[in-house]
């Protein structure tokens, strides 16, 4: 028996509504519970909303193999990378209020901006700007290695990246990198807030995401799911190092606004659906709909287009394989292969979250998850 339930056009959107098909993501636990038997992952989450529904979530594996602990639906993972999406909102919610903008010199808020150098000691010949900062075309490099890193507080940090030598002219090239640290930075300047409370008042509670935070407590690092690595002798996965999760809730790392969240998979398919919904969701608005479409653009650097905009990745015709769910979606993938992706055109959400480091097949489950969602849709 087919489960796929017929599209229609909602004329008031000249939109396509339509609903997934569930038998196809009846599919994606097995899919999963094979990839954890196949050892590309410990254990996996996955998750997929429609206009703001849950029409699928789902854990399986295991989130402690050494002390026999399943992984659950509400396991917390570090998201890494993915806070970059959560950076940019909040930025972008700024400009909204008109409190800045995005093409201004962004010294204008962030004085220190004002006084980076190029390699050979010269002044840039651009300004930097926010919109550079946060597509990683602003040139700040990548800083040596420091033992203090994450001991220092955020704005000690930003004034070593702004001390470094920028790695190429502002808006000319694109290197992924600290461009957004330094925006999380200005977002504190101009607000007068620390950054992790901006983002519980504004962002966190207003969307209901309860366990996203860059501190867990212990009651939250009791559900944190396990780092692995894939053993080159045995084979089989063993346990890694994870820089951000500290020995206890008293030791806290530096707020890092390109990559320090944790979250569930509950909270970011939360926040990927109020973007899918175009910045709404269960009647509370963060941005309209003109600024979730401004943020997830693809910019341009040196008079040439990227395929990346203001936090967010995106799916573009010159790197269509980036992901199943096709051309004109965007979203963001984690250093350890969690990942969360947005269909606004369709308003589908999906999150998948895994604790991977030098897993060599770990890419392959999201693969598989986002292949049978689109599936789902009928494509």
């Amino acid at each position: 028996m087919r489960y796929l339930i017929c599209c229609w056009l909602v004329v008031a959107g000249s939109s396509l509504a339509l609903e997934l098909n569930p038998g196809v993501l009846g599919k994606i636990g097995p899919a999963m519970e094979a990839a954890v038997a196949g050892k590309e992952a410990a254990g996996i989450v996955t998750l997929v909303m429609k206009e703001g529904k849950v029409v699928h979530h789902e854990a399986v594996g295991m989130a402690d193999v050494a002390g026999g602990k399943a992984m659950t639906k509400d396991a917390v993972f570090w998201i890494a990378s993915m806070t970059k999406s959560i950076n940019g909102t909040a930025l972008m919610m700024l400009v909204e209020e008109g409190k800045v903008t995005l093409d201004e010199p962004a010294a204008k808020w962030l004085p220190g901006l004002a006084k980076v150098k190029m390699k050979d000691g010269s002044v840039p010949k651009t300004a930097i700007t926010l919109r550079m900062l946060l597509s990683h075309t602003a040139g700040i490099a990548f800083p040596p290695r420091k033992a203090d890193d994450g001991a220092v507080s955020l704005k000690q940090y930003v004034d070593r990246l702004l001390a470094a030598p920028l790695a190429f002219e502002p808006g000319s090239d694109y290197e992924y990198g600290f461009g957004p640290t330094v925006a999380g930075r200005l977002l504190e300047v101009v607000t007068g807030k620390p950054y992790e409370v901006f983002l519980k008042e504004r962002l966190f509670e207003p969307l209901g995401m309860v366990d996203t935070m860059f501190h867990p407590d212990e009651a939250r690092r009791a559900r944190i799911a396990q780092t692995y690595k894939l053993d080159e002798e045995t084979k089989e996965l063993a346990v890694s190092y994870n820089p951000f999760f500290t020995s206890s809730a008293a030791v806290k790392r530096m707020v890092e606004p390109a990559g320090g969240l944790f979250s569930t998979a509950t909270d970011m398919g939360r926040f990927y659906a109020m973007v899918a919904n175009g910045g709404e969701l269960d009647g509370k608005r963060i941005l309209s709909e003109k600024g979730v479409k401004e943020m997830t653009t693809p910019v341009s650097a040196g008079g040439k287009p990227i395929t990346y905009g203001l936090g967010w990745q995106c799916c573009t015709e010159a790197n269509a394989k980036m992901s199943p769910l096709g051309v004109g979606t965007f979203g963001h993938g984690g250093a350890f292969g969690t990942n969360g992706w947005v269909d606004l055109e369709r308003k589908i959400a999906t999150v998948f979250l895994v604790q991977n480091v030098l897993v060599p097949a770990g890419g392959k489950p999201k693969e598989v998850f986002q292949r049978l969602v689109m599936e789902s849709v009928g494509r």
